[in-house]
């Protein structure tokens, strides 16, 4: 009924770069529950010209999927307030590949080695450092390489660079299938359960569009009630659209390994205890300076309306 009375929308959502890690927006967009909330969705990929927190800004997008951190950044520069409301990963998406089989590794192994990281976002470098920490490794004993873009990384790692890679999927399956790297540690294992990345909107829509944004968290939420029970399969075939230059048995190996640590979120609520994790994580990185309050940044009111109602 609350689509009828909405009447169709389109929507312009920005993403920060294309991975089966965000698969809830595929499972919801090429799943039907999007059309069923009458919006017409169109996935932007963001780029150097124009970033997911640019696009909001300037108003080319009215809702952007990404980390928190980029929000964080934003407030920590004294920017607007860009506010998280619907979560979709809850687990770090990255993995650290090794070049030779390590049946027994440890951080410390990382000591002396050279690092190719994650240069598209600083989040998985961020937790990379969070769990070197923890583990009693000095960040400063590993080389860390994050000036290549993930294409340059890849070609770099294939020709005999560096020990360890830090990415995410599909290339962690194709690498590990085609015998170039083995799986040393899951980056979402060894972060702990925090609220990777999630949608933001403008103070301003959240104000004006929020019917919009229910339609568009209740199809979320939709999506993610449906993947909780699927099968791997079934969620690779129905994100294949989206990745229609993966091999479909990649595809498929990619999703089951996220689905096994609950990469996933299983509700859009973005609780309080991730977020002060995710913030601590950053400020003791140095991403940012100032501990935001999470009253600031994100907003509860949206998924608890869609989960009361669903």
């Amino acid at each position: 009924m609350a689509a009828a009375m909405g009447g169709r929308r389109r929507l312009i959502i920005y993403e920060p770069f294309r991975s089966i890690f965000y698969a809830p927006q595929f499972v919801a967009l090429h799943g039907g529950d999007f059309a069923a909330e009458a919006l017409d969705v169109e996935v932007v990929t963001a780029s150097a010209g124009v970033t997911t927190t640019a696009a909001l800004m300037d108003g080319h997008s009215e809702i952007a999927l990404g980390g928190i951190m980029r929000s964080l950044d934003v407030a920590d520069r004294g920017g607007p307030s860009l506010v998280h409301f619907a979560e979709v990963n809850s687990r770090n998406g990255f993995f650290l590949l090794t070049r030779q089989p390590r049946p027994h590794f440890t951080w410390t192994d990382l000591v002396g080695t050279t690092v190719i990281d994650f240069a598209e976002a600083p989040t998985p470098w961020q937790c990379l450092l969070t769990v070197l920490r923890k583990h009693g490794v000095d960040p400063g004993s590993v080389r860390m390489e994050r000036t290549q873009p993930l294409s340059d990384a890849l070609a770099a790692f294939r020709a005999g660079h560096g020990d360890f890679l830090q990415t995410g999927q599909p290339f962690t399956e194709a690498l590990i299938a085609d015998g170039t790297a083995h799986l040393a540690a899951s980056m979402g294992e060894a972060t702990g359960p925090v609220p990777f990345s999630s949608y933001m909107t403008t103070q301003r829509f959240l104000r004006d569009g929020r019917d919009v944004l229910l339609r568009f968290t209740r199809a979320l939420y939709a999506a993610q009630r449906r993947m909780a029970r699927a099968e791997a399969k079934e969620i690779a075939d129905v994100i294949a659209p989206a990745f229609a230059d993966i091999a479909p048995d990649i595809r498929q190996r990619a999703v089951a390994r996220y689905l096994a640590q609950h990469t996933w979120a299983r509700d859009p609520v973005i609780r309080r205890d991730g977020y002060d994790y995710l913030r601590r994580i950053l400020l003791d990185g140095g991403f940012i300076t100032r501990p935001h309050r999470y009253e600031d940044l994100i907003d509860t009111t949206i998924a608890t309306q869609v989960m009361g109602r669903s």
